[in-house]
């Protein structure tokens, strides 16, 4: 609550900034995509991208800091709380700190008219999911980074690209056939764009089901594996 300024600041005036800049700017010398204008395509990828950024980093960089300068880890574990739930309270939060900044894109870009209500409050549960995703995922790094400054490399290596190729500025269909399959098969990015497209223009359909049992699945694989990574980094 000390920093809420601070933190509450970026997830307004990012989206807001991306919006004029890309959406009403940029978008003036594109085409509607699909039927829909450039504007509103990019609406849901913002949120997807808030949600990520917010889970990610803040079990990466954040957890990073309280393990391993502030001995935060070893201090909770001196209670009677084990490694587990230590971890996993971590990823809790990346997760509800992914609804958080969901919570508050959804509402820039409803007030910019760009998403469906009362569909589109369907991304504040699915922006926990999401946190929990980029979370654990985010928790992995953070187990097997050496030092804080190695955590630039999946940054620079799987995040940024990711942000690029998920469908999230431009169809996903703008790539090669092969490229869609890969990209499908491994970037978590690229399903949470297509629900949150979904949700935000009110077309809900059942092929999104296939979408959600592989983030479903995939959460569950990398939370255990965050976890299992993370003890054999704090059990000496």
């Amino acid at each position: 609550m000390k920093t809420y300024k601070v933190n509450f600041i970026p997830p307004i005036a990012e989206p807001i900034l991306y919006l004029v800049a890309f959406g009403f700017g940029l978008g003036l010398f594109v085409e509607d995509i699909e039927g829909i204008p450039y504007p509103k395509f990019i609406a849901p990828a913002l949120l997807a991208i808030s949600m990520m950024y917010a889970g990610f980093f803040e079990c990466t960089y954040s957890s990073f800091v309280r393990m391993y300068y502030q001995k935060t880890f070893d201090a909770i574990v001196a209670t009677p709380l084990n490694i587990d739930e230590v971890i996993t309270g971590e990823i809790l939060w990346g997760a509800t700190r992914s609804a958080i900044y969901g919570s508050i894109v959804l509402v820039v870009v409803s007030a910019f008219g760009l998403v469906s209500l009362p569909a589109a409050l369907l991304v504040i549960p699915f922006s926990f999911l999401v946190g929990f995703l980029f979370g654990s995922i985010g928790m992995c790094f953070t187990a097997i980074a050496p030092h804080i400054d190695t955590l630039s490399y999946p940054t620079s290596l799987f995040i940024t690209p990711m942000l690029l190729i998920s469908g999230t500025f431009f169809p996903i269909t703008a790539f090669p056939v092969v490229v869609q399959q890969i990209a499908t098969v491994s970037l978590p990015l690229v399903h949470v764009v297509e629900i949150l497209r979904a949700i935000t223009y009110g077309e809900l359909e059942w092929g999104l089901l296939l979408n959600l049992a592989w983030i479903l699945i995939v959460t569950v694989v990398v939370f255990i594996a965050a976890v299992n990574l993370m003890k054999k980094r704090l059990v000496v």
